[in-house]
C-alpha cells in the first residue's frame, strides 16, 4: 500500500492557479473591450474606462458570492461615459455578469428591483442632465438587451438545471415510495387470494375428512383399513387446521379483506349495488358464465367488477355505472366505466392506486392484464382481459401507464418548457411597450420643446444659465438640426424647436461656467 505523501508547496500552487484560471481568463475576456475603446474617447471619459480594469477585476471576485453587486458595479461608469448605457467600453461586461447573475442568484426579486431601480433613475438623469428624455430610452433599451435578456438566459438554465435535479430526486422518493405500496398491496392481495383458497380447499377438506370418518366406521373394512381411513381423516382435519391458522396469521392486519361468499356470481354482486343505491347495467353474454371459467379466472374476474363498483361509489357517488363482459379470441373481456361525477369533478379515483395495485397483482397472476384510468369524455374506465383456459395468457391492452418517475419527469420538462417560453415572451412584451412609449412620447414631445420668440429675444449674451431657466423649456431637443454645424471646443450647445414639427431650431451655446455666448437660428441642411 502506497504511503500518503503531503502535496509540496509546487502542487499546491498548480492547484491554487488550476482554481483561479477561470476567474482570470473570465477578466481578460471582460478587459477586452476597455482596452480598444481607451485610446478612442474622449479625455474626459479616459478615467471612466481606465477603472474597467481594477473595476472588472472585482467584478471577477465577486461574480460567486455576489453576483447583483457584480452586476451594480460596471453600470455607473457606464451612465458617466453615456447617459444610454451602452458603451463599448462596459457592454459586454454588463451582459455577461448579467447572466452569470441569472446563473448564481436563487431569488428573481431583488434582480428585478435593482433593474427596476436602474429604470427609475434614468427618467430623472437624463432629464436633469441631458434635458431630454431619448437617452432614457436608449438606456431602457440597453438594460432590456443588454442586461435583462442575458440575466433571463442565466436563469433559465439555473431552473432547468434545478427542476431536473428536484424532478429527480422527487421522482425517486415517489418511485421508493409508490413501490413498498405496491409491495404491501400485493402482500395483502396475496392474503385475499389465501383466503379465498381457505373457503374452497377448506370445504373439500372437511370433505374428505368425513369421507374417511365415515370408512373408519365402516364395518366392511378391515381393522387395518380402517386405522387407515382413521389416519386420513385425523391427516385431513389437521390439515384444515393449520390451513385456518395460516389464514388468520395473514389476515391479521388485513381488516378490509373481503368477507363475501367465494361462489358469489357477477350477478349477484351488481344486485347488491343496486341494492345500495348505485345505477349498475349488466352487459353480459350469454357464453361468459362463471362456472365455465377456471378458477383464478373467475376470482380475477369478480374481483375486478367489485373494486371498481367500490371505486365508482366511493369516487363518483351518484354517476352511472356499466358493466360489460364478453368473449373473444380465447379471452374474456371486463370493462366498468362510470360517468362523471354529477355535483362536480371527482376526485382523484385511486386514493393512491393501492386498489388498483393490488387489482392488477390478482389479474396478472390470473395471467391476464389490466388497465384502468379516466376516460376521455370523463368518469373513469377499468378494463381487464383473462384467459378463459389455463396457461392461456391475455394480450396485452394498450400501452402501460407511466410510471411515477416517468410523470414527474414530464411534468419537470412541462415547466422548463413554460420558464423557456416566459424568457423569450417576457422580452418580447417589454420591447413591445418600449416601442409604444417611445412613439408615443415622440408624438407628444415636440411641444415640450418649443422656446417662445419672445423668451428668445429676451436672451441677453453673457447672462449667467441659472437666470434663464425660467425662460427656457425644461426639455431641450435630443439632436440639432441635420448639417448644423459642430460647436467650437469648449463649447456646450442646446437647440430648442421653433415651432412643433419645423425644421428650424433656435441655437444656444454656453461657456465659462455657463455663461450664454451665442444664440442663433439654425436650419436643416441637406448634405
Amino acid at each position: 500500500m502506497t504511503p500518503w505523501r503531503r502535496p509540496d508547496a509546487r502542487q499546491l500552487y498548480a492547484r491554487r492557479l488550476y482554481a483561479r484560471a477561470p476567474g482570470l481568463v473570465l477578466w481578460l475576456l471582460v478587459c477586452g473591450p476597455p482596452a480598444l475603446a481607451f485610446g478612442s474617447l474622449a479625455h474626459t471619459h479616459m478615467w471612466a474606462t481606465a477603472a474597467a480594469f481594477p473595476l472588472l477585476g472585482v467584478c471577477v471576485l465577486l461574480r460567486r458570492r455576489r453576483p447583483l453587486t457584480a452586476l451594480a458595479l460596471p453600470i455607473a461608469p457606464s451612465l458617466v461615459i453615456s447617459l444610454d448605457l451602452f458603451t463599448v467600453a462596459y457592454c459586454a461586461a454588463l451582459a455577461v455578469f448579467g447572466y452569470l447573475a441569472g446563473i448564481r442568484m436563487p431569488r428573481a426579486r431583488p434582480a428585478l428591483w435593482f433593474f427596476s431601480a436602474v429604470a427609475a433613475g434614468g427618467l430623472p438623469l437624463s432629464a436633469v442632465v441631458g434635458r431630454t428624455v431619448w437617452p432614457w430610452f436608449s438606456l431602457l433599451l440597453t438594460l432590456l438587451l443588454n442586461v435583462m435578456l442575458p440575466w433571463l438566459l442565466g436563469r433559465y438554465r439555473r431552473q432547468y438545471a434545478e427542476l431536473a435535479r428536484t424532478g429527480w430526486q422527487l421522482a425517486e422518493r415517489m418511485e421508493r415510495e409508490q413501490q413498498a405500496v405496491a409491495d404491501r398491496t400485493r402482500l395483502r392481495e396475496r392474503a385475499r387470494i389465501a383466503g379465498d383458497m381457505h373457503d374452497s380447499l377448506g370445504h373439500d377438506l372437511a370433505l374428505i375428512a368425513l369421507r374417511a370418518g365415515a370408512l373408519e366406521v365402516d364395518p366392511r373394512l378391515d381393522a387395518d383399513r380402517q386405522a387407515a381411513a382413521g389416519e386420513l381423516r385425523a391427516a385431513a382435519g389437521t390439515a384444515t387446521e393449520r390451513l385456518r391458522e395460516i389464514i388468520g396469521v395473514l389476515r391479521t392486519d388485513d381488516e378490509s379483506a373481503p368477507r363475501v361468499p367465494a361462489d358469489e356470481s357477477v350477478e349477484r354482486l351488481v344486485d347488491r349495488a343496486r341494492a345500495s343505491g348505485m345505477t349498475v347495467t349488466l352487459e353480459e353474454a350469454d357464453d361468459t358464465g362463471a362456472r365455465t371459467l377456471p378458477a383464478m379466472t373467475g376470482h380475477a374476474l369478480h374481483r375486478v367488477v367489485q373494486e371498481s363498483l367500490t371505486n365508482a361509489a366511493k369516487h363518483a357517488p351518484g354517476a352511472a355505472v356499466r358493466v360489460r363482459i364478453g368473449r373473444a379470441a380465447g379471452q374474456v373481456r371486463v370493462t366498468v366505466a362510470n360517468t362523471a361525477r354529477p355535483d362536480g369533478p371527482a376526485a382523484d379515483p385511486v386514493s393512491g392506486g393501492s386498489g388498483l395495485v393490488g387489482l392488477d397483482e390478482r389479474v396478472r397472476l390470473a395471467g391476464g392484464t389490466l388497465r384502468a384510468g379516466p376516460a376521455p369524455e370523463g368518469g373513469f374506465t377499468v378494463s381487464a382481459r383473462l384467459p378463459t383456459a389455463d396457461g392461456t395468457p391475455a394480450e396485452p391492452l394498450e400501452r402501460p401507464e407511466p410510471t411515477a418517475a416517468e410523470r414527474e419527469l414530464d411534468r419537470a420538462q412541462r415547466q422548463v418548457q413554460r420558464r423557456l417560453r416566459q424568457t423569450v415572451i417576457v422580452p418580447l412584451a417589454l420591447l413591445a411597450a418600449l416601442v409604444v412609449l417611445t412613439s408615443t412620447f415622440h408624438l407628444v414631445s415636440p411641444s415640450w420643446t418649443v422656446l417662445e420668440r419672445e423668451h428668445y429675444d429676451a436672451l441677453r449674451l453673457g447672462a449667467d444659465r441659472s437666470r434663464m431657466d425660467s425662460l427656457l423649456p425644461f426639455f431641450a431637443l435630443d439632436a440639432p438640426p441635420d448639417g448644423t454645424p459642430p460647436p467650437p471646443h469648449g463649447w456646450t450647445c442646446e437647440y430648442y424647436s421653433v415651432r412643433p414639427g419645423s425644421d428650424t431650431a433656435y441655437e444656444l451655446c454656453f461657456t465659462d461656467g455657463d455663461r450664454l455666448v451665442k444664440k442663433s437660428v439654425v436650419h436643416r441642411r441637406d448634405r
